[in-house]
């Protein structure tokens, strides 16, 4: 096995040339290199994170390995991607990547590696682990987070919980930030500004989940780990502190066993909290980052609102000295849960007047306000605090959507005029710009004609035909894809939480007079916990057509194969043994199913041509009868010709653009 210490650093390498270029810099530096900058993604850093922890522990001795599991989504999608990319560099660290079948399965096995230390038999001191999985895995994770973080970490463990939230709701059913999820199972929370951010709070999660005990929160969001920059990378160049002011428990706060309920639950109320805080007080994970020597205006913000506050500023015309010169102080959180008592107090000693800027709900605000109740009399007068609404109940930085740079500089731009104003001071240049900032949104706010394009399937996708349904039939939509169909002209209406499709019918279907629905039910979702939703429906003895989408790839991500092994007769036969009677298989190419043996008894085979008629037949079936429908997903197709892992065929569809009707049927 090739140790971690073999990795490169620029001393050992070739010096830049006299252009200031490295000629020896290869692609594969961003995960080899231990010092100097290197050019990262967001994505890249979170691969590296592991691999500069197991420099970390070798540096100190310890003889431990890590552990990455969860669920792709965006804005980290593409991470399972960029990991098996990686895989020769982390096999290399002792850093295993198993993805999960779904979130909280991926987050049981993490919760798992903390238990190595505790029966004998263990190969290493410890495994630090790392789940990721999107907004709504984290909701459905809720009971494996309470429960796992209240056992703990190990010793030399650690888990940092990756969530990659939607805030604008992009590529999501729902906008969503994690924050209160991971609040509700008490784990503290960590939120990177940047990619730089990335790797300094990385390692400090490790460390701080070490130290406490605990699983700790890491949010994540596209403009983060889709963005790019040049970033120091040497794992020992933050100098990681434990607290001096705190004293532990007897016994600690790590896992344990056997380890009573109640026992837990004071060790994470009473203990881990208060640890967290003084871990982030001791490494100032929190810190003022602009400042005045007549401070009367702070500002608090944390993650990517900490550059939406910068940008704010310079839309406004301030730059670091005229902020000092009008009075403001700038505080930057990094850990947004629990927040840290002391340096927020600190900060606002002297201020008049506090803004909060911080994305979706009030987090930090809430927590500040409350820490602030009982402000003591020796430290002055005790500042005002607004951030979602002001004092008049105006609603001026909404938790709708996402905050932008100019939104931000309006609410300043005036907080700034009030206290001006209260001096008898005035800023011409600060009014003309939001004179000008002003007269913009009254333009953006005028009728005007509005052409949306809505998303389509790409040509030759294999949805573009199976959603389609019998005339006087509906459906019901589903996570991936093919959920696009919901805003199409196809009598498909409605949809559920990944896992859900369907139950709603077996809800509904009682108190109306509509006899049948078709569901329709991706591979990837499937395999993820849909197949427990068609139990339900079976259960329930409703009447619907489960229309499986076998497409060979999870296309919405980037390409990636389901999780697990999955196959067409293997879904037919999971089928037949929970009971479904009517199974029936329709293809793009049914004469490569020409071996029906590999089949139970009684499915029956079609070509995709045959599809409506299918559907009729099968909307008179009782119970719950299933359609599995097999077609490569036509993305796919091309990634698989382009590397040579699939025949091109010769035959070519020519499409004349002026009788295009968008059926997608070309590829």
């Amino acid at each position: 096995m090739t140790s971690t210490a073999e990795l490169t650093s620029p001393s050992s390498a070739n010096q830049p040339d006299a252009g200031g270029l490295d000629a020896s810099y290869t692609l594969d530096h961003k995960y080899t290199r231990t010092d100097g900058r290197i050019y990262l993604s967001g994505v890249q850093a979170l691969v590296r994170l592991p691999l500069m922890q197991r420099l970390r522990d070798e540096a100190a001795g310890l003889d431990t390995a890590g552990f990455i599991s969860g669920y792709r989504g965006s804005p980290l999608g593409g991470f399972d991607l960029e990991l098996w990319r990686a895989r020769q560099h982390l096999e290399a660290a002792r850093v295993k990547f198993t993805p999960g079948l779904n979130e909280d399965l991926g987050a049981t096995m993490v919760w798992g590696t903390q238990q190595t230390n505790l029966f004998p038999g263990a190969k290493v001191q410890g495994v630090y682990g790392m789940w990721y999985g999107k907004g709504p895995g984290v909701d459905r994770c809720g009971d494996v987070f309470k429960h796992a973080n209240a056992a703990g970490t190990s010793v030399h463990g650690g888990v940092l919980a990756l969530a990659a939230d939607d805030h604008a709701c992009r590529s999501s059913t729902l906008p969503h930030g994690s924050e209160d999820e991971f609040v509700s199972a008490m784990m503290p929370v960590l939120n990177p500004a940047g990619v730089q951010d990335i790797l300094d709070m990385g390692l400090l999660g490790w460390a701080m989940s070490r130290y406490t005990g605990r699983w700790i929160g890491f949010k994540t969001i596209a403009e983060t780990v889709e963005s790019s920059a040049s970033v120091q990378v040497d794992p020992f160049a933050r100098r990681i502190v434990l607290p001096e002011d705190f004293e532990m428990p007897a016994g600690g706060l790590n896992i344990r066993w056997p380890d009573p309920p109640l026992d837990q639950e004071m060790r994470l109320h009473r203990y881990a909290v208060k640890a967290a805080q003084a871990f982030a007080r001791a490494n100032g994970i929190d810190r003022v980052v602009m400042d005045s020597p007549r401070a009367r205006l702070g500002i608090v913000t944390a993650g990517k609102s900490y550059l939406d506050v910068l940008q704010a500023l310079e839309y406004l015309g301030l730059d670091e000295a005229a902020c000092a010169d009008i009075g403001i102080r700038v505080y930057k959180v990094g850990m947004t849960w629990p927040l840290e008592p002391v340096g927020i107090a600190r900060f606002a000693q002297g201020l008049e007047d506090i803004v909060v800027v911080e994305e979706k709900r009030a987090f930090i605000e809430r927590q500040m306000k409350e820490q602030f109740y009982n402000w003591p009399a020796s430290a002055g007068p005790r500042p005002s605090i607004v951030g979602k609404y002001d004092e008049a109940g105006s609603w001026i930085l909404p938790s709708t959507n996402e905050l932008t740079p100019a939104t931000i500089a309006g609410v300043i731009g005036r907080r700034i005029q009030r206290l001006l104003q209260s001096t008898g001071i005035s800023n011409e240049s600060i009014e003309q710009r939001l004179r000008w900032m002003d007269e913009k949104e009254a333009e953006l706010a005028l009728p005007r004609a509005s052409f949306p394009r809505v998303p389509h399937y790409c040509s030759g996708c294999p949805h573009n035909t199976s959603t389609r349904v019998p005339e006087g039939s509906r459906a019901l939509g589903g996570i991936g894809c093919h959920y696009m169909v919901t805003w199409m002209d196809r009598s498909t209406d409605t949809f559920t939480h990944m896992g859900g499709e369907g139950v709603t019918w077996a809800g509904q279907a009682a108190f109306t007079d509509t006899e049948h629905v078709f569901q329709n039910l991706g591979d990837g979702t499937y395999f993820h916990s849909g197949s427990l939703a068609i139990r339900q429906a079976i259960a329930a003895g409703v009447n619907i057509t489960y229309k499986i989408l076998y497409n060979d790839a999870v296309a919405m991500t980037g390409g990636q194969p389901v999780d697990g092994t999955l196959s067409v007769p293997q879904i037919a036969h999971q089928m037949r043994a929970e009971g479904v009677q009517t199974i029936v298989l329709v293809s793009d190419e049914i004469g490569k199913w020409n071996k029906r043996e590999l089949f139970p008894e009684g499915v029956e085979f079609f070509d995709r041509a045959e599809l409506d008629a299918v559907q009729k037949q099968l909307r008179e079936v009782k119970g719950t009868s299933i359609l599995i429908y097999e077609q490569t997903c036509a993305t796919e197709k091309r990634r698989r010709r382009k590397r040579g892992k699939l025949v091109d065929p010769p035959k070519r569809v020519v499409v004349n653009s002026l009788v295009c009707e968008g059926c997608g049927d070309c590829g």
